[in-house]
């Protein structure tokens, strides 16, 4: 009885070992799979514009001085865009 618990497991086991990608895709499938151009358009430049943001927030009160070359580079990256 026990062997046929114990076999019954491993056979178990190794059919869900071999279907491993269909569950996983079924159950967790990618979100990104799934999206039209527009929509990654969009991601990305909700993105960037939370990047620019943060750059203008890390400026505060004092302006442009606070920011270190490689962020006024990035400001000035992200503008032209």
């Amino acid at each position: 009885m026990i062997e046929l618990l114990l076999l019954g497991v491993i056979a178990a086991l190794i059919v869900l070992f071999f279907n491993r990608e269909w569950i996983k895709n079924r159950f967790f499938p990618d979100q990104q799979r799934n999206y039209t151009i527009d929509d990654k358009f969009n991601s990305g430049k909700r993105e960037r514009e939370k990047e620019v943001d943060r750059l203008l927030s890390k400026m505060g009160k004092n302006g442009v001085d606070d920011l270190s070359a490689k962020d006024r580079k990035r400001l000035d990256e992200l503008s032209k865009m």
